[in-house]
């Protein structure tokens, strides 16, 4: 479906943008449009390519703007065909500080991409979510959650020939920018002990390579409103942090320093309330949007007595990694010589 079409990815120096490069770049795809607000990234990333990939490198192109204004995006979407929207704030720490920040990019953001899409007629658009959307208690899970619920509000009321909107949702990518894993690799490599917040915390555990996946198969299956989400693995934070340091080889050990700002003891992927509408296909869930209309009178005469007993999907009640679980994935990354 990528034959010859163009594809934009919004924050596209990020390290999905990065992934979805290395996919992508030597395929029949026509173009690839990289807008971000960062020139030294944008510099850094086309040099990179330019080395690695001269063959295909020309396929790149790279726009400077940023989703709060939506003027300096418009021009960017013009012939377009698919959009990924990755452009976030996603630091837990720096949205609680600045919870308007994360407003203006995470909800506004999004809906000046949506208003893009439309005025350029691309066909699809997939809008990156995160865990921390499902009953957030953050204030970047909050603005990504009212993002979702934006996206799914916008995608009834596209017409025919406006773009598909759907949404993903994934958990901790390992090794991403900003990261744990590669926080635990520096603080070895400096002869320091790893910091662990709460031991039993536990994560969804994913590589880059996953999130693409996801995002792949909502493009080539999502139809309006859609959410996705793929299953993963999950582990402690104490299980990671002895998997990095065996790994490693090192005996630097570790120490807990307590839970931070906004973080919960374990991640929601699909809620309760979700799992009534989702569907599962294998390795995803995919949930219908809830397309209930403004009928007050319904909401006081009937409910859902099945919520009574439906559980949410959780790191908790996943599929547990132990050590050497965790270590087997973590020899996926190129941290530990791995190819993701």
């Amino acid at each position: 479906m990528f034959k010859n079409k163009t594809l934009l990815i919004t924050g596209g120096t990020g390290s999905f943008g990065n992934a979805v490069l290395n996919r992508f770049l030597d395929t029949d795809i026509g173009e690839i449009r990289i807008l971000s607000r960062d020139e030294k990234k944008q510099d850094d990333m086309r040099h990179e390519y330019q080395l690695r990939d001269p063959e295909h490198a020309e396929k790149i192109k790279f726009y400077i703007g940023d989703v709060r204004d939506a003027g300096s995006i418009r021009g960017a979407f013009r012939g377009v065909d698919y959009v990924f929207h990755a452009a976030a704030l996603k630091q837990v720490p720096s949205c609680e500080f600045y919870p308007m920040e994360a407003v203006k990019t995470n909800v506004q953001g999004s809906n000046n991409v949506i208003d893009a899409c439309v005025e350029a007629g691309v066909k699809r658009a997939v809008f990156l979510s995160t865990d921390k959307a499902a009953y957030p208690i953050n204030a970047m899970g909050m603005s990504k959650a009212l993002m979702e619920k934006n996206v799914i509000a916008r995608s009834r009321q596209m017409l025919s020939g406006d773009p598909v909107l759907c949404l993903t949702r994934y958990g901790n990518v390992m090794a991403s920018r900003g990261s744990v894993i590669p926080l635990f690799c520096e603080q070895i490599a400096d002869g320091k002990q790893l910091t662990i917040t709460n031991p039993e915390m536990t994560r969804f555990m994913m590589t880059l390579n996953d999130a693409v996946d996801l995002v792949l198969y909502a493009f080539e299956h999502g139809e309006q409103g859609d959410l996705f989400v793929q299953k993963a693995p999950a582990a402690t934070i104490e299980t990671l942090a002895k998997a990095v340091l065996e790994l490693k080889g090192s005996g630097v050990g570790y120490t807990c320093i307590g839970t931070r700002h906004g973080e919960k003891l374990y991640e929601t992927l699909v809620t309760a309330e979700e799992m009534l509408r989702a569907e599962d296909v294998g390795e995803f869930y995919r949930v219908h949007a809830d397309n209930r209309d403004l009928n007050y009178d319904n909401y006081f005469s009937r409910g859902n007595e099945a919520l009574n007993t439906v559980e949410s999907y959780t790191s908790h009640n996943t599929e547990r990694l132990d050590v050497d679980g965790m270590k087997r994935l973590l020899l996926k990354l190129k941290l530990f010589g791995g190819k993701y």
